[in-house]
C-alpha cells in the first residue's frame, strides 16, 4: 500500500511542544510534508475528523494514552484501520522496538532525532513498507 501512494500528509501525535515544534519545522521545510500536530490521543482523533493523513507518527510515551493505545483506537475508525504508523521513542531497545512492530508499526524512530533528516528517514521508511 505505501509503494502506490505518495507520502504527502502526516498526523504527528507528540505531547512535547519543544519536539513538537523542531519535528514540524523538519518535516514541512526540510521534507515537504503537510503535516497536522496533535498532542494527545484525544486531540489526534478529533484531528482525523478534517485531516486523512497518508502517515501516522506516534510519540510511544505520552501521558493518559500512549503511541500503541492512540494506534489502536486510531484503527478502530474504518477509514484508518490501514493507515500506516510509525513510532517515535527514546527506547530503541530491539525486544521494543519488535514489540512496536508487532503492534502495527511499519518502524521505529529514535528519539532524540536529527530534524534534518527526520524526513529522509521516515521516506526511506515508507519506501521499504
Amino acid at each position: 500500500m505505501a509503494n502506490i501512494t505518495e507520502l504527502k500528509k502526516i498526523l504527528y501525535v507528540e505531547d512535547e511542544a519543544d519536539i513538537q515544534a523542531i519535528a514540524q519545522i523538519a518535516l514541512e521545510a526540510v521534507g515537504g510534508f503537510e503535516v497536522v500536530m496533535a498532542s494527545s490521543c484525544n486531540e489526534a482523533l478529533r484531528a482525523l475528523e478534517n485531516f486523512s493523513p497518508d502517515l501516522l507518527l506516534l510519540d510511544v510515551m505520552m501521558p493518559e494514552i500512549d503511541g500503541p493505545t492512540t494506534l489502536q483506537n486510531i484503527r478502530k475508525i474504518a477509514d484508518f484501520s490501514q493507515t500506516p504508523a510509525i513510532f517515535m521513542t527514546a527506547r530503541v531497545m530491539p525486544d521494543e522496538i519488535k514489540v512496536l512492530r508487532q503492534q502495527g508499526a511499519l518502524d521505529v524512530i529514535a528519539k532524540p532525532f536529527d530534524p534534518m533528516e527526520l524526513a529522509n528517514q521516515i521516506k526511506q521508511i515508507w519506501e521499504n513498507a
